[in-house]
Protein backbone atom coordinates (compact mmCIF):
# COMPACT_ATOMS: atom_id res chain seq x y z
CA UNK A 1 0.00 0.00 0.00
CA UNK A 2 1.40 3.39 -0.82
CA UNK A 3 1.86 5.30 2.19
CA UNK A 4 -0.42 8.74 2.31
CA UNK A 5 1.18 11.83 3.27
CA UNK A 6 -0.91 15.06 4.30
CA UNK A 7 -0.36 18.10 2.20
CA UNK A 8 1.35 20.87 4.01
CA UNK A 9 -0.54 23.54 5.94
CA UNK A 10 -0.99 26.02 2.88
CA UNK A 11 -2.25 23.31 0.60
CA UNK A 12 -4.37 22.33 3.19
CA UNK A 13 -6.12 25.37 3.97
CA UNK A 14 -6.63 25.96 0.25
CA UNK A 15 -8.82 21.99 -0.05
CA UNK A 16 -10.42 23.03 2.97
CA UNK A 17 -11.20 26.52 1.56
CA UNK A 18 -12.59 24.76 -1.30
CA UNK A 19 -14.50 22.02 0.33
CA UNK A 20 -16.36 24.59 1.80
CA UNK A 21 -17.15 26.77 -1.21
CA UNK A 22 -18.66 23.27 -2.59
CA UNK A 23 -20.61 22.28 0.20
CA UNK A 24 -22.25 25.81 0.25
CA UNK A 25 -23.46 25.51 -3.54
CA UNK A 26 -26.43 25.29 -4.17
CA UNK A 27 -26.08 21.78 -5.84
CA UNK A 28 -22.79 20.58 -4.44
CA UNK A 29 -20.89 18.19 -6.43
CA UNK A 30 -20.24 14.45 -4.89
CA UNK A 31 -17.28 13.80 -6.62
CA UNK A 32 -15.70 16.99 -6.11
CA UNK A 33 -16.65 16.91 -2.25
CA UNK A 34 -14.55 13.47 -2.00
CA UNK A 35 -11.89 14.09 -4.27
CA UNK A 36 -11.15 17.39 -1.30
CA UNK A 37 -11.40 14.62 1.27
CA UNK A 38 -9.04 12.80 -0.62
CA UNK A 39 -6.76 15.73 -1.33
CA UNK A 40 -6.61 16.31 2.65
CA UNK A 41 -5.14 12.91 3.46
CA UNK A 42 -2.33 12.22 0.00
CA UNK A 43 -0.36 15.26 -0.19
CA UNK A 44 0.33 13.79 -3.46
CA UNK A 45 -3.07 14.19 -5.09
CA UNK A 46 -3.47 17.77 -6.92
CA UNK A 47 -5.40 19.54 -9.07
CA UNK A 48 -4.19 17.96 -12.41
CA UNK A 49 -4.94 14.26 -10.26
CA UNK A 50 -8.59 15.46 -9.30
CA UNK A 51 -9.01 16.50 -13.01
CA UNK A 52 -7.63 13.10 -14.01
CA UNK A 53 -10.37 11.25 -11.31
CA UNK A 54 -13.36 13.09 -12.88
CA UNK A 55 -12.37 12.57 -16.55
CA UNK A 56 -12.02 8.71 -15.60
CA UNK A 57 -15.63 8.51 -14.68
CA UNK A 58 -16.51 10.75 -17.66
CA UNK A 59 -15.18 7.73 -19.48
CA UNK A 60 -16.78 4.81 -17.92
CA UNK A 61 -19.67 6.84 -18.50
CA UNK A 62 -19.14 7.30 -22.24
CA UNK A 63 -18.28 3.03 -22.48
CA UNK A 64 -22.03 2.43 -20.91
CA UNK A 65 -25.07 1.56 -23.45
CA UNK A 66 -26.68 4.61 -24.20
CA UNK A 67 -30.04 4.47 -21.84
CA UNK A 68 -30.20 1.26 -21.60
CA UNK A 69 -33.86 1.04 -20.26
CA UNK A 70 -35.60 0.92 -17.04
CA UNK A 71 -34.16 1.21 -13.41
CA UNK A 72 -33.41 -2.82 -13.60
CA UNK A 73 -31.23 -3.02 -17.28
CA UNK A 74 -29.48 0.25 -15.96
CA UNK A 75 -28.75 -1.63 -12.54
CA UNK A 76 -27.52 -4.70 -14.71
CA UNK A 77 -25.97 -2.70 -17.44
CA UNK A 78 -24.17 -0.82 -14.76
CA UNK A 79 -23.42 -4.32 -12.70
CA UNK A 80 -21.54 -5.71 -16.07
CA UNK A 81 -19.33 -3.02 -16.83
CA UNK A 82 -18.00 -1.53 -13.28
CA UNK A 83 -18.55 -4.79 -11.46
CA UNK A 84 -17.61 -7.47 -14.10
CA UNK A 85 -15.54 -5.68 -16.57
CA UNK A 86 -13.95 -3.04 -14.30
CA UNK A 87 -13.72 -5.63 -11.20
CA UNK A 88 -15.31 -2.48 -8.72
CA UNK A 89 -15.84 -4.76 -5.48
CA UNK A 90 -14.95 -4.85 -2.11
CA UNK A 91 -13.75 -7.08 0.40
CA UNK A 92 -12.96 -7.34 4.11
CA UNK A 93 -9.59 -6.09 4.49
CA UNK A 94 -10.50 -3.04 2.92
CA UNK A 95 -12.25 -1.64 5.94
CA UNK A 96 -8.73 -1.91 7.24
CA UNK A 97 -7.60 0.71 4.79
CA UNK A 98 -7.66 4.90 4.51
CA UNK A 99 -7.64 4.73 1.11
CA UNK A 100 -10.61 2.70 0.61
CA UNK A 101 -12.18 5.78 1.67
CA UNK A 102 -10.50 8.43 -0.76
CA UNK A 103 -12.51 8.48 -4.13
CA UNK A 104 -8.93 8.72 -6.09
CA UNK A 105 -8.31 5.71 -4.71
CA UNK A 106 -10.97 3.78 -5.18
CA UNK A 107 -10.90 4.62 -8.75
CA UNK A 108 -6.95 3.37 -8.80
CA UNK A 109 -7.46 0.00 -6.95
CA UNK A 110 -11.27 -0.52 -8.29
CA UNK A 111 -11.63 -1.60 -4.25
CA UNK A 112 -13.35 0.46 -1.10
CA UNK A 113 -15.68 0.77 1.05
CA UNK A 114 -19.32 0.03 0.22
CA UNK A 115 -20.20 4.17 0.00
CA UNK A 116 -17.20 5.01 -1.72
CA UNK A 117 -18.05 2.26 -4.21
CA UNK A 118 -21.96 3.84 -4.33
CA UNK A 119 -20.06 7.15 -4.81
CA UNK A 120 -18.35 5.52 -8.26
CA UNK A 121 -21.61 3.82 -9.61
CA UNK A 122 -23.49 7.11 -8.31
CA UNK A 123 -21.35 9.30 -10.50
CA UNK A 124 -20.97 7.08 -13.92
CA UNK A 125 -24.60 6.30 -13.84
CA UNK A 126 -25.27 9.73 -13.11
CA UNK A 127 -23.10 11.18 -16.15
CA UNK A 128 -25.00 8.27 -17.96
CA UNK A 129 -28.33 9.52 -17.28
CA UNK A 130 -29.52 7.06 -14.92
CA UNK A 131 -32.35 7.73 -12.36
CA UNK A 132 -29.70 6.87 -9.63
CA UNK A 133 -29.04 7.83 -5.83
CA UNK A 134 -27.47 6.66 -2.98
CA UNK A 135 -29.72 4.97 0.01
CA UNK A 136 -27.95 4.82 2.87
CA UNK A 137 -29.05 1.59 4.91
CA UNK A 138 -27.39 1.21 8.41
CA UNK A 139 -24.07 -0.02 7.99
CA UNK A 140 -24.32 -0.72 4.58
CA UNK A 141 -24.51 1.94 2.02
CA UNK A 142 -25.97 0.65 -1.75
CA UNK A 143 -27.39 2.43 -4.81
CA UNK A 144 -30.75 2.41 -5.86
CA UNK A 145 -31.99 3.14 -9.09
CA UNK A 146 -35.69 4.62 -10.34
CA UNK A 147 -38.73 5.91 -8.19
CA UNK A 148 -39.79 4.39 -5.46
CA UNK A 149 -42.92 2.03 -7.22
CA UNK A 150 -40.09 0.79 -9.35
CA UNK A 151 -37.03 0.98 -6.68
CA UNK A 152 -34.01 -1.72 -7.55
CA UNK A 153 -31.56 -1.58 -4.81
CA UNK A 154 -27.52 -2.77 -5.87
CA UNK A 155 -24.86 -3.42 -3.82
CA UNK A 156 -21.65 -1.99 -5.37
CA UNK A 157 -19.40 -3.89 -2.53
CA UNK A 158 -20.81 -6.66 -4.21
CA UNK A 159 -20.06 -6.08 -7.32
CA UNK A 160 -22.85 -4.49 -8.24
CA UNK A 161 -25.09 -7.72 -7.30
CA UNK A 162 -28.93 -6.86 -7.67
CA UNK A 163 -30.70 -7.13 -4.05
CA UNK A 164 -34.15 -8.28 -3.42
CA UNK A 165 -36.37 -7.44 -0.48
CA UNK A 166 -35.38 -9.90 1.60
CA UNK A 167 -31.52 -9.54 0.87
CA UNK A 168 -32.48 -5.07 2.12
CA UNK A 169 -34.29 -6.50 5.22
CA UNK A 170 -31.23 -8.89 5.52
CA UNK A 171 -28.53 -6.13 5.63
CA UNK A 172 -30.70 -3.78 8.19
CA UNK A 173 -31.20 -6.43 10.51
CA UNK A 174 -27.30 -7.41 10.75
CA UNK A 175 -26.76 -4.11 11.45
CA UNK A 176 -28.89 -2.88 13.41
CA UNK A 177 -31.58 -6.06 14.58
CA UNK A 178 -34.18 -3.99 13.37
CA UNK A 179 -36.58 -4.18 10.57
CA UNK A 180 -36.13 -2.39 7.24
CA UNK A 181 -37.72 0.88 7.50
CA UNK A 182 -39.09 2.13 4.18
CA UNK A 183 -37.56 5.33 5.03
CA UNK A 184 -34.23 3.41 5.10
CA UNK A 185 -34.87 3.19 1.14
CA UNK A 186 -35.38 7.25 0.40
CA UNK A 187 -32.25 8.86 -2.00
CA UNK A 188 -29.30 10.21 0.34
CA UNK A 189 -28.67 13.79 0.38
CA UNK A 190 -25.37 14.15 -1.24
CA UNK A 191 -24.14 16.09 1.95
CA UNK A 192 -24.89 13.12 4.11
CA UNK A 193 -23.12 11.21 1.77
CA UNK A 194 -20.02 13.16 2.61
CA UNK A 195 -20.44 13.45 6.17
CA UNK A 196 -21.16 9.72 6.68
CA UNK A 197 -17.92 9.10 4.65
CA UNK A 198 -16.20 11.35 7.16
CA UNK A 199 -17.26 9.76 9.99
CA UNK A 200 -15.74 6.28 8.19
CA UNK A 201 -12.46 8.21 8.02
CA UNK A 202 -12.83 8.89 11.87
CA UNK A 203 -13.72 5.87 12.98
CA UNK A 204 -10.92 4.29 11.05
CA UNK A 205 -8.64 6.71 12.55
CA UNK A 206 -9.97 6.14 16.22
CA UNK A 207 -8.65 2.66 15.96
CA UNK A 208 -5.20 3.93 15.28
CA UNK A 209 -4.37 6.82 18.07
CA UNK A 210 -1.40 7.51 16.34
CA UNK A 211 -3.55 8.75 13.61
CA UNK A 212 -4.80 11.32 15.24
CA UNK A 213 -3.97 13.79 12.27
CA UNK A 214 -6.30 12.03 10.09
CA UNK A 215 -9.58 12.40 12.65
CA UNK A 216 -8.60 16.14 13.26
CA UNK A 217 -8.81 17.01 9.53
CA UNK A 218 -12.26 14.78 9.15
CA UNK A 219 -13.71 16.56 12.07
CA UNK A 220 -12.45 20.13 10.31
CA UNK A 221 -13.75 18.96 7.76
CA UNK A 222 -17.10 17.86 8.95
CA UNK A 223 -17.36 20.93 10.63
CA UNK A 224 -17.64 22.95 7.88
CA UNK A 225 -20.83 21.39 6.07
CA UNK A 226 -23.70 23.36 6.44
CA UNK A 227 -25.36 21.15 8.95
CA UNK A 228 -23.25 18.70 11.18
CA UNK A 229 -24.46 17.34 14.66
CA UNK A 230 -23.14 20.06 17.41
CA UNK A 231 -21.15 17.36 19.04
CA UNK A 232 -18.46 17.90 16.21
CA UNK A 233 -17.35 21.10 18.14
CA UNK A 234 -16.67 18.60 21.17
CA UNK A 235 -14.71 15.88 19.40
CA UNK A 236 -12.48 18.86 17.66
CA UNK A 237 -11.44 20.13 21.18
CA UNK A 238 -11.07 16.57 22.65
CA UNK A 239 -8.36 15.78 19.61
CA UNK A 240 -7.17 19.34 20.10
CA UNK A 241 -6.45 18.19 23.69
CA UNK A 242 -4.93 15.04 23.21
CA UNK A 243 -2.95 16.18 20.49
CA UNK A 244 -1.33 18.96 23.17
CA UNK A 245 -2.78 22.25 21.86
CA UNK A 246 -4.21 22.77 25.43
CA UNK A 247 -5.44 26.23 25.25
CA UNK A 248 -6.65 26.04 21.69
CA UNK A 249 -8.83 22.76 22.97
CA UNK A 250 -9.83 24.60 26.10
CA UNK A 251 -11.55 27.59 24.38
CA UNK A 252 -13.67 25.23 21.98
CA UNK A 253 -14.63 23.24 25.30
CA UNK A 254 -15.90 26.49 27.08
CA UNK A 255 -17.63 27.00 23.50
CA UNK A 256 -19.21 24.30 23.34
CA UNK A 257 -20.38 24.14 26.77
CA UNK A 258 -22.06 27.56 26.42
CA UNK A 259 -24.13 25.79 23.51
CA UNK A 260 -25.26 22.89 25.94
CA UNK A 261 -26.28 25.16 28.93
CA UNK A 262 -28.73 26.03 26.84
CA UNK A 263 -30.58 22.30 27.25
CA UNK A 264 -28.06 20.80 29.69
CA UNK A 265 -26.36 22.32 32.31
CA UNK A 266 -25.33 19.89 34.13
CA UNK A 267 -23.79 18.46 30.81
CA UNK A 268 -22.38 22.09 30.26
CA UNK A 269 -20.54 21.69 33.93
CA UNK A 270 -18.84 18.68 33.27
CA UNK A 271 -17.69 20.18 29.86
CA UNK A 272 -15.97 23.39 31.64
CA UNK A 273 -14.41 21.35 34.16
CA UNK A 274 -12.62 19.56 31.03
CA UNK A 275 -11.45 22.79 29.72
CA UNK A 276 -9.83 23.65 33.36
CA UNK A 277 -7.83 20.52 33.28
CA UNK A 278 -7.00 21.24 29.55
CA UNK A 279 -5.91 24.80 30.81
CA UNK A 280 -4.13 22.92 33.76
CA UNK A 281 -1.95 20.93 31.87
CA UNK A 282 -0.38 23.88 30.78
CA UNK A 283 1.06 24.96 33.79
Amino acid sequence: MRPLHPPGPERSAEWRRRFGDEARAERPDLSALCLLVGAQADGELDEAGMDAAQIELDRRAGELPFRPGGPRSWATALAEHLGDRCGFRGTPGDYQRLDSSLLHEVLRRRRGLPILLSVVWMEVARRAGAPVYGVALPGHFVVGFGPPEQQVLVDPFDGGRVLTGTDAELLVAGATGAPLDPSMLSPADPLDVVLRILNNIRAWAAARPERSDVALWAVELSLLLPSHPARLRYDRAQLLVERGDFLTGALELDAYAEVVAAVDEPAADRVRRQARAARAMLN
